[in-house]
């Protein structure tokens, strides 16, 4: 496994859960504080606090201390690293399948022209 492997499993793993993706979704729009991403979640704050740790190590968002208070913001470079992936897996595949529909279309084209003189001789 290398590097890029390595974070992109680390990101599409933190990407995986409903809170996680839920949290994401409340420091993008902000910078917050830890008790506030976990007002809404009948979860402890610990149970909070291991979830943002997740999309910590995957670099989706950044923790900083002020004083006594937890802030997380968030860094868009992995989720923009995961979608050039999607995106040149999608590429590639369109690109295979496109592929394979001319091939069958030929197989087809080549193929109609017998059937049909098939057809006459009976």
């Amino acid at each position: 496994m290398n590097e890029e492997t390595g974070i992109l499993d680390l990101t599409m793993t933190a990407l995986a859960h409903p809170t996680r993706r839920a949290i994401l979704q409340r420091v993008m729009r902000r910078e917050s504080r830890v008790t506030e991403l976990a007002e809404p979640f009948a979860i402890s704050l610990n149970a909070v606090s291991k979830h943002i740790s997740v999309l910590e190590r995957a670099g989706l968002v950044r923790r900083r201390r002020a004083w006594r208070e937890h802030w997380v913001s968030f860094n868009p470079v992995p989720l923009d690293e995961a979608a050039a992936w999607i995106e040149k897996t999608r590429s590639f595949w369109t690109a295979r399948l496109d592929a394979l529909d001319a091939l069958l279309k030929a197989e087809d084209a080549a193929a109609s022209p017998q059937s049909q003189r098939k057809g006459r001789r009976t």
